[in-house]
């Protein structure tokens, strides 16, 4: 029997005029619209993260045709503009949330632009959005200590539990990076399941806290889209984005290398 893929979709803002740093991983509202009304007309089924880890983890079968809808870091236009076209479909979503960046009691005022509060955001949850963790403050979590990886997930699992009333059970690492360092310290902390990054489906066997996504970006017109809901082309589509990803994966090695030295000498 061959093993289901799923597609994974990543989204960051969701606005029409998003800053410089933001406009790369950006999509318009209008782009947005229209790719959900492809997931419509496709016949695919939307999932929550935490549904898909559930029916891997039990054995269920999935629905013939899963995707899943993620956002990261919290951005207000997942509110204002990603909302409605869900709610237009009935589809469940899941947002990962970077607490230090939701405007609030907690803002460290690090995010990149216009941020959720945290009203908004209980109103995603009760619209059937999943919110997940994302870390406090957004760093790369491989590249930081012991000490303030467990102050990074911590923090956030308890600030999304006091908020929601309800701790988080799904988690995404910032940027993507991990090592089983941190998936360790991720599931200790009672994450059931986290989403990296990759840029292909995802599988059962790549396990529950190693789940790939598909990165939605500005330039991913309606013909790409439609290869990732396919499972088509998928490597030809980030061939680019994979070499550069290598080689930055040497330079992060190095970092590891020289923090584990430096940890050795205090």
């Amino acid at each position: 029997m061959t093993e289901a893929r799923v597609p994974i979709l990543m989204y960051h803002a969701v606005a029409a005029e998003p800053n410089e740093a933001t406009r790369a991983l950006s999509v318009t509202p209008e782009a947005f619209g229209e790719q959900m009304a492809l997931v419509a007309e496709r016949g695919l089924t939307p999932l929550t993260t935490a549904a898909l880890a559930a029916r891997w983890r039990s054995g269920r079968a999935l629905p013939a045709r899963p995707v899943l809808i993620t956002f990261d870091d919290g951005y207000e236009g997942v509110h204002r503009h990603a909302l409605p076209a869900l709610a237009k479909h009935g589809f469940p979503a899941t947002l990962f949330v970077s607490t230090g960046w939701i405007r609030g009691a907690y803002d460290t005022g690090g995010g990149l632009d216009t941020m959720l509060d945290w009203q908004q955001v209980r109103e995603l949850a009760d619209a059937g959005v999943e919110i997940g963790g994302h870390s406090h403050t957004h760093p790369q979590l491989d590249q930081i200590g012991d000490a303030t990886l467990r102050a990074e997930l911590t923090r956030c699992r308890d600030i999304v539990a006091d908020e929601l009333g309800a701790l988080p059970v799904s988690f995404a690492y910032p940027y993507g990076y991990s090592s089983r360092r941190v998936r360790t310290a991720v599931r200790e902390n009672g994450f059931a399941q986290a989403l990296a990054v990759g840029n292909s489906l995802a599988r059962r066997a790549q396990g529950p806290y190693a789940l790939r996504r598909v990165t939605v970006r500005r330039r991913t017109g309606t013909e790409e889209f439609e290869r990732l809901l396919d499972g088509r082309a998928i490597a030809r589509t980030f061939a680019r984005d994979r070499a550069l990803t290598k080689g930055y994966a040497v330079v992060r090695r190095t970092r590891q290398i020289h923090r584990r030295a430096v940890d050795a000498l205090v």
